[in-house]
């Protein structure tokens, strides 16, 4: 031990921690986003978690086109495991029914890894708005539109966006009509219902909680299948309209051909990050529910969501020329 440094001991336990593909090469994660949000934060975590099995991970931000470009680059990368990407519902369950042209082909481009988490939506009012048209929960809601058509309005961040398509399913489930107003992203949807502009807007449950939590908004259900660990006291919308489900989710995949045994050690690395008790700490804060699945089952889920967001993106109208 006297002969090298501690600097050298600990780069030799690196390089023998490190996969044997990546020869002492970082790998990197391409996130299709802005630096910042929830989905940059958990990458980020994971990244840090993993380092012990796989060695340096960095997180790489290349955002545009909705997520288009960031997915894009991991699908023409080298499939030899140093460039993975994230796959979320927008590059992979939307945006090809919603953009006229894609770069890539959401389900033969991509070698899935593991889902990562998944984010409840929720049905929030202006809490004003809510008590002046003695609305406390989603049947209410429901039927005061009903008796009052085309009077209610809801706010999205964009013409095709997860609100957006989360709002066009309630009107079709609930047999309602209410106004879609977009705005150019999730903040100015949320100002807008916070100032009463608009009725009601269905937001990321991370992004809404605070508001919730202080009284301005009020939340009348989460759209995930089962009520959320983080806000129990909220419905879900399937307790109101049965089957009725949509939310917001990401993960990790690598380009197409990346050969089956870097699959294989990737997703057992990310499965016990997403298992640590430490992330799965960290990931409550953001109202984050970490999977952490097979490769497989995280394909056939890709699959089912691209298939199911075909009939909501066509419903909608929404299109990107």
């Amino acid at each position: 031990m006297n002969s090298i440094t501690r600097r050298q001991f600990g780069a030799a336990s690196l390089a023998l921690s490190a996969p044997a593909w990546a020869q002492g090469k970082p790998i990197r994660i391409i996130v299709p986003y802005a630096a910042g949000g929830p989905i940059d934060v958990t990458a980020r975590a994971l990244a840090e978690r993993v380092k012990d099995s796989l060695g340096t991970v960095i997180i790489e931000n290349r955002p545009g086109a909705g997520g288009n470009l960031g997915a894009d680059l991991v699908a023409k990368s080298a499939p030899d495991g140093l460039t993975l990407g994230i796959a979320a519902t927008a590059t992979h369950a939307i945006n090809p029914w919603l953009f006229a042209k894609m770069p890539y082909d959401a389900s033969r481009d991509f070698a899935p890894i593991t889902q990562m988490l998944r984010v409840p939506n929720v049905l929030v009012m202006n809490a004003e708005t809510a008590q002046s048209l003695k609305i406390n929960t989603l049947a209410d809601l429901v039927a005061y539109a009903k008796v009052n058509p085309a009077k209610l309005n809801f706010g999205s961040g964009g013409n095709g966006s997860a609100g957006h398509l989360a709002g066009e399913m309630f009107k079709r489930a609930a047999g309602i009509f209410a106004v879609h107003i977009p705005y150019n992203g999730g903040n100015p949807a949320q100002l807008a219902l916070l100032s009463g502009q608009v009725d009601f807007n269905f937001d990321n449950l991370a992004t809404a909680a605070a508001n919730i939590k202080s009284g301005r908004l009020k939340a009348l259900a989460v759209t995930t299948a089962k009520r959320s660990n983080a806000l129990p006291d909220i419905p879900s919308m399937s307790e109101t309209l049965k089957d009725f489900e949509i939310d917001t989710w990401w993960g990790l995949v690598a380009p197409a051909a990346t050969p089956r045994d870097v699959v294989d050690r990737l997703n057992k690395a990310f499965v016990a990050a997403l298992q640590a008790p430490e992330t799965q700490a960290r990931f409550a804060m953001l109202m984050a529910e970490p999977v952490g699945n097979t490769s497989e089952q995280f394909g056939v889920f890709m699959k089912k969501e691209l298939s199911r967001y075909e009939a909501v993106v066509k419903a909608s109208g929404a299109r990107v020329d």
